[in-house]
């Protein structure tokens, strides 16, 4: 009975995704503190080489929610000018049966618009390849021979190019980027094992819009709100609201709301008849820079759906590195 129920809520999660065509992008609540992930145009934007590892357990105490790991790196070529940074990320995904593992190397053009250099638009590009696999033994159909399952464990390699734009000065930012620009049209499937697979999990092309303020009090107390819009064109609009308060420019804490609007009528609407839960979750959030080099941030996302009576949160951690040898210019703070 308990295999059975397994297996019912890997198919359910899978069927999700088929049906409502739902955003397939990971997610991760602390893009806040290093919005690469979201934008190849913010590589650089530290002006100094900084690393990051981040963890996330999804759902936790559901069997077969999503795990997610994810390291990256990323700094500035030329100290002095500051015009042209690099990054590497490298994530990986589960979700049940399914799998992802990715690689996207990251480059920004990064022009200076004032003699203070305290701001920059810059231009970026990345590109990568995702590996996504299918477990065929970790399902478990009545039929054995239902050719829909796949034996056994299967995979396939996507390219994919991705692009963006960012702008930003002392008091605030703003950005846009378009992600899986080769694969969002492919009419291709990700996964092909037998002559009746015609339809199974497709990549989609995502657009994310990024904008936040930095506000001061004379207490020396900051007030950094932002707010995250991601569109598949197919889903329902995601839209991230956040504020986050910062101590002695060390301690950072504060929560958000994600949640789903209605922008446009899109396909989902004619299966569902536009019933789906824009509920999401609310999280909290805190980071704490232990010295001037390194921080360590946590958050915790309670799901505000159904879904709440069957598992206990989200918990997400990350580690933040600065190294290597400082620019000889003073850097002005990064609260973006």
């Amino acid at each position: 009975m308990k295999n059975c129920i397994k297996t019912s809520v890997l198919l359910v999660f899978s069927c999700a995704c088929i049906i409502a065509k739902a955003q397939q992008n990971i997610q991760f609540t602390q893009y806040i503190f290093n919005s690469m992930s979201v934008n190849p145009a913010y590589t650089g934007y530290k002006e100094e080489w900084f690393g990051q590892l981040g963890l996330r357990s999804q759902w936790v105490g559901l069997a077969g929610a999503p795990e997610t790991g994810t390291v990256s790196i990323d700094g500035i070529l030329d100290p002095v000018s500051k015009r042209h940074g690099i990054g590497l990320q490298v994530a990986t995904d589960r979700l049940g049966p399914q799998s992802a593992t990715s690689a996207y190397a990251n480059y920004a053009f990064r022009l200076r618009l004032n003699d203070e250099d305290t701001q920059r638009l810059s231009f970026g590009l990345g590109a990568g390849v995702t590996q996504y696999s299918l477990d065929g033994t970790m399902l478990d159909p009545n039929d054995v021979a239902d050719q829909v399952v796949p034996p056994g464990r299967i995979s396939n390699w996507v390219p994919d190019i991705r692009f963006g734009v960012y702008y930003y000065n002392p008091r605030w930012y703003v950005g846009a980027s378009v992600m899986d620009l080769l694969s969002g049209d492919q009419s291709n499937n990700i996964f092909r094992w037998d002559n009746t697979s015609t339809d199974n999990i497709r990549r989609r092309r995502h657009m994310y819009f990024i904008g936040g303020a930095l506000i001061g009090f004379d207490s020396g107390l900051k007030l950094r709100p932002s707010v995250l819009v991601k569109e598949d064109f197919k889903g329902p609009t995601s839209v991230d609201v956040n504020a986050m308060f910062i101590f002695d420019n060390r301690f950072w804490i504060g929560g958000g709301w994600r949640t789903g609007v209605t922008v446009f009528r899109k396909d989902f609407a004619r299966f569902t008849g536009n019933r789906l839960s824009k509920q999401n979750s609310v999280s909290a959030i805190a980071q704490l820079y232990v010295t001037s080099a390194l921080r360590i941030g946590y958050s915790y996302d309670y799901i505000l759906s159904q879904l709440s009576s069957v598992q206990n949160g989200s918990h997400e951690v990350s580690l933040g590195i600065t190294f290597g040898g400082r620019s000889n210019r003073l850097l002005s703070p990064r609260f973006f």
